[in-house]
């Protein structure tokens, strides 16, 4: 198998095959983002595609799920994206879906007829880092897109039938910002139609900007307790039927709920670690987080 690079993949995909689309990130401006450092954005050759498709094939030729990594697999054009998702056909006569992450700023160039004909083909689960639905802090970490945009290209989603996954992070509107930040981002949210939301906390690595400016006193990151308090926002807030997913390495508690069943069940377990739990022990926690997560 052809693979170059950091190799990443969501806990939701433990179960996927894996293969190589592309390798590092189109974007490298998020401001809080270590994963991808110096590499540059690649299409993995379809020979070499074809190559790992043989190798899948001979090991797992049943396989349906398949999950493409890179950054934004998605942000390759419509054209490519077709070409590999038929020949992964043409090898995997049972792979049902082809999964993968994407950026907003991914589905811009897609026409809705597009994205239908992607879907027909089997590309559906798309993760998206969205990190957050409230302008000034999409602002702050330099992800390059507004909320209007997130609603206006997940409607297209919506339309063409595909699932996809949203990505939520506490702490990322800084100290005192993410009461605002988790009511806007919720209401955005229930305006459209995510499967599951999965839910990070701001975690401030030395090779990131965000560290850079937290440590020349440009951004104030949030307590622990602020960021719980955060969740609970945001969940209060949430008015659509999905899963939640907040048991990343960088939760201090993990949660998983279905939403708006377990709202309350969720909300009081919050309250009870913030309630039995000292800051301290959650700041040496996070302290001792070595990677993104």
């Amino acid at each position: 198998m052809h693979f170059t690079g950091r190799t990443w993949r969501p806990p939701y995909e433990a179960h996927s095959v894996i293969i190589q689309a592309t390798t590092g990130c189109t974007w490298h401006k998020c401001r809080f983002c270590n994963l991808y450092p110096g590499e540059c954005f690649r299409m993995s050759p379809l020979e070499e595609f074809e190559e790992d498709l043989t190798e899948i094939k001979q090991y797992q030729p049943y396989a349906r799920r398949i999950f493409w990594t890179g950054a934004n697999p998605f942000a390759m054009s419509y054209e490519n994206l077709k070409l590999r998702a038929l020949t992964v056909r043409d090898y995997l006569i049972k792979c049902q879906t082809m999964a993968m992450f994407a950026s907003i700023r991914d589905i811009r160039d897609k026409e809705v007829w597009q994205l239908k004909k992607l879907r027909a083909m089997g590309i559906n689960g798309l993760s998206i880092g969205t990190e957050s639905g409230d302008d000034e802090t999409l602002a702050l970490a330099g992800k390059g897109y507004t909320a209007a945009d997130i609603l206006e290209q997940c409607r297209k989603l919506d339309e063409a039938g595909i699932e996809y996954y949203f990505v939520y992070m506490t702490g990322l509107a800084g100290k005192e910002a993410g009461r605002r930040n988790a009511v806007n981002s919720a209401e955005l949210f229930s305006r459209l139609n995510p499967y599951f939301i999965s839910v990070d906390s701001l975690t401030l690595f030395p090779d990131t900007e965000l560290y850079r400016m937290a440590q020349a006193g440009r951004f104030a990151p949030a307590g622990e307790k602020e960021r719980l308090q955060e969740l609970q926002t945001f969940i209060r807030h949430l008015h659509i039927r999905t899963h939640l997913f907040d048991n990343s390495v960088s939760n201090f508690y993990p949660v998983t709920a279905y939403l708006p069943k377990e709202r309350e069940a969720v909300v009081s377990g919050l309250q009870y670690i913030m309630d039995t739990v000292d800051e301290e022990e959650m700041t040496a926690y996070r302290r001792g987080l070595k990677a993104l997560g």
